[in-house]
């Protein structure tokens, strides 16, 4: 394996355990993958006999197989999520696509259940999450475990060319073009999840931001949103690792 596949199984390793770190995923539900360039196959985040949950996720635990879940690199050894159709339908269906996290954070499952509204309702304190309240989140009105690619599509459609997609009831699947895009998607959809079912718990009603408002807040572009604030948890995760 070359140096750059190495990196990618890599980040892949560092993305379950950051979202763990974060609360997105808790002991062995959760997984991430990544598309290999020019292939139709992925590295995604597989269980072995010594498995131990996602905060604890190795380079080992990463394996490579085609989008429907096959390949020798799984050696008799490792199983793909039983949910790998969400990696692998999207990754068939969507080419700008290069990394897929299905999370099931607790904010999101309780704004879901409960039908709370995502709203931009604040503005400078997390762009990119009001942009994602802004432009509205999908909500896939289905419980139940994506097990099949005729389970998985209707998802899918639902979910359309955002990166965020919430399942009622069950959790969220994030997507970016890249594992670190991925990851603070769906770091920032969580921030926004947080805050309106804190703001729900007050029983008050809040104004969404207005318009003057969001012409003033700029598109900080990928270097901000993904690469520095992947850094930051990368160096934040080590850290606590030590």
């Amino acid at each position: 394996m070359n140096d750059s596949l190495e990196e990618l199984r890599e980040k892949v390793a560092l993305s379950c355990r950051i979202l763990a770190m974060e609360g997105l995923v808790d002991e062995t539900l959760g997984h991430v993958s990544a598309r290999i360039p020019g292939t139709d196959e992925m590295f995604i985040r597989c269980r072995g006999e010594s498995e131990k949950g996602l905060r604890y996720t190795t380079f080992e635990t990463i394996r490579q197989v085609d989008f429907d879940g096959h390949g020798d690199d799984l050696q008799g050894v490792y199983h793909v999520p039983k949910e790998l159709s969400i990696h692998g339908e999207i990754m068939k269906s969507r080419s700008e696509v290069g990394c897929v996290i299905h999370a099931h954070p607790p904010a999101t499952l309780i704004c879901g259940i409960t039908d709370l509204e995502f709203r931009p309702i604040f503005g400078a304190f997390n762009i990119p999450a009001m942009r994602m309240a802004l432009e509205g989140v999908p909500v896939f009105p289905r419980s139940y475990l994506v097990t099949r690619p005729e389970l998985a599509a209707p998802m899918i459609e639902t979910m359309g060319n955002k990166d965020i997609c919430l399942m009622k009831g069950h959790g969220i699947t994030a997507t970016g073009a890249t594992v670190e895009e991925a990851t603070i998607n769906a770091l920032n959809f969580n921030t926004l999840a947080k805050v309106t079912l804190e703001v729900g718990k007050t029983g008050r009603e809040v104004p969404s931001i207005s318009e003057e408002d969001i012409a003033e807040l700029p598109d900080l572009g990928t270097k901000f949103n993904a690469k520095w604030v992947w850094q930051y948890y990368v160096k934040k995760l080590k850290e606590q690792e030590k």
